[in-house]
């Protein structure tokens, strides 16, 4: 009943981008993640990666201070989700004296692991607020 959150902020890659490679992710098991992104041709996977395996770290150490067992094998990646961050503006020289504006985007990528134990609570909950 673990559950880990990971964020890479300012990361610079586009957040369109990026959504592409963590729709590859979601819902599936953390080893199981980390081998697809090893492997994605994409350059957003590289930063993903390390989230991935900070996101799981983060669930050992929170284990470890729990002192519950923790099984890597457990961890699914329940969410993962980019929001755009800021962006930064550059000027590029163009024919005739004009500067064109060029748009250097950057993502917010966050990575939720948790235990299947702690996805079902959440559901749980999230139905009996809705009940009421």
């Amino acid at each position: 009943m673990v559950e880990s959150i990971a964020r890479v902020r300012h990361i610079r890659v586009t957040p369109q981008k990026a959504r592409r490679v963590v729709a590859l992710i979601k819902g599936k098991q953390a080893q199981e993640a980390l081998a697809i992104l090893k492997f994605a041709a994409q350059s957003a996977s590289e930063p993903i990666y390390k989230l991935v395996a900070s996101a799981m770290a983060n669930a050992q150490v929170k284990a470890d201070r729990d002192g519950e067992y923790l099984d890597e094998q457990d961890l699914y990646v329940v969410n993962a989700y980019v929001d755009e961050g800021t962006t930064l503006k550059r000027f590029r020289p163009r024919a005739q004296g004009r500067a064109f504006q060029i748009k250097k985007r950057t993502s917010h990528i966050t990575v939720v692991l948790s235990t299947p134990e702690v996805a079902t609570a959440a559901e749980g909950e999230s139905k009996k607020k809705a009940s009421k």
